[in-house]
This record gives C-alpha cells, structure tokens and sequence, in this order.
C-alpha cells in the first residue's frame, strides 16, 4: 500500500516541504511518483522515514543519517538497536516520574523524604567520581564538576545529546558487519569522540599540550570503555565497546 505525500506528512508531523527536501537530497525518495508529479511511499519507504526521525532526534546532521541508512543493510538489527536505545531512556523516565511522585506524596502527607531514591533516574555524573579521581587525580574530577554544574539546563541538554547522538553512531556502525574500525564512517566517529573529550574540563585532552599526554589518556580510556560494563553499556555492549577501542586505536595510528 502507498500514501500520499500529504498523508505521511500527516501521519508522521512533518511538512510536504521536508519530505522534498529528503526526496531532493537522496535521503528519502517517494516509492513512485504518479502522473500529475505527486509523491507516494510505501511501507519501505515509511519504515526507512521513521529511521531518519529518530536519529534526527539524537541529533544527527542530515549527512550523517545518511551515510549510517546507506551502511545498515540489516533494518531489523538497527531498529532493534533504536528500541534499545528508546528502552534505556524510557527507564530513566520512569525512574525520574516514580522519584517525583514519592516526593509529591511525602511533602502532601508530612512524611519523611526517602532520600535514597528520590534521586533515581536523575543526572549522575557523580558516580564515576572515584573512577575519574584514581586515574587522574582529585582536580581533574573538580574542575570537570565545577564546569558541569556551571552549565544551565539547555547546555546539559544539549550536551547530552551531543553525547547520546555520538553513543547512537557508535552502535549503529559497530553492528553494521560492513563498516570496519579504519573506515571513513568508523575514522569519523573516532574523530569526533576525541573533539568530545577535548570539550570536558580536567581531562588530559583538554589541558594537556603535549600529544603524547592525550594519546596515552584516549588509549587508556580507549581499553576502559572494553573492561568497565558501565562504559560498555554505552556503546551496545563489551562488542560494540572494542569496536570503539580498535576504531580510536587506528585513528590514533596504534
């Protein structure tokens, strides 16, 4: 079955002028155009659509859903990939809803705060507090706090999307079995996850001047995203985390 361009503008909440634009680019071309120039998608064409809307809204650029569509031969691999992704935020909703409701109802009843949970879900960047202070020292964790806690909601925002759309890239590539850790799409992602770390204060990539420094702190970090399950949950698993590893291993020339 195909739909109208206007149908699927209504169905997925964008405009005509958007789906051109996709058609225009490659990005999304219509299943079959009819006499009179109109537009339709078929189901292919739908799923591929509702792809591109949710790596649009972990922030990738345009040029970078395609090439991540054009690399994924596998649809159901990379759903199942999205899902997973929708999974993990869903639960930290849940935890932030069911966190505030317990507080709603403690301050309506006049009870004690269940100060152990009422934080669940919340941003906790804290707990790698020690992790980061045994490596590289109590000032590194210090001056990286101090410059999260200076930031305001819509820079925390947007610098956890930079991260979850960095995260969604590395999955993406990492089960694709056609990408390989030196390929462009792979040296990019590389590329773009050491411009990160420069990014966060009190991290030898970003106070250093020496590259021998940054080069043994990205090795280091490199081989930790493989060994720590928490850092490993971030990139699909221990698998997708040693593609990480041997991806920053060859942009580095290792």
């Amino acid at each position: 079955m195909e739909h109208s361009a206007h149908d699927v503008s209504k169905l997925a909440g964008i405009s005509t002028r958007t789906l051109r634009h996709y058609d225009a680019i490659g990005l999304l071309p219509p299943s079959s155009v009819g006499v009179n120039k109109y537009r339709f998608y078929d189901d292919a064409a739908l799923v591929r659509l509702q792809r591109i809307l949710l790596l649009r809204e972990l922030g990738f650029g345009l040029r970078q859903i395609a090439t991540i569509l054009d690399h994924q031969s596998d649809v159901a691999a990379a759903m199942k990939t999205h899902v997973q992704l929708l999974r993990r935020e869903q639960q930290r909703l849940t935890e932030q809803i069911a966190a505030v409701e317990r507080t709603l109802a403690s301050v309506q009843q006049g009870g004690t705060l269940m100060t152990d949970t009422m934080f669940a879900g919340f941003d906790r960047h804290a707990d790698y507090k020690d992790e980061v202070e045994r490596r590289w020292g109590k000032d590194a964790y210090q001056r990286s706090d101090e410059w999260w806690n200076a930031l305001n909601d819509t820079e925390k925002g947007d610098w956890k999307q930079q991260l979850a759309s960095l995260n969604q890239g590395w999955i993406a590539a990492a089960q694709d079995p056609k990408i390989a850790p030196n390929s462009e799409l792979a040296q990019n992602l590389a590329r773009r996850h050491i411009a990160w770390l420069h990014s966060i204060p009190g991290t030898p990539a970003h106070d250093s001047t020496q590259d021998g420094v940054e080069r043994d702190y990205v090795r280091g970090l490199a081989q930790m995203y493989v060994c720590d399950e928490r850092f490993a949950a971030n990139y699909g698993g221990i698998e997708g985390a040693k593609f990480v590893r041997d991806s920053l291993l060859t942009y580095l020339g290792d």
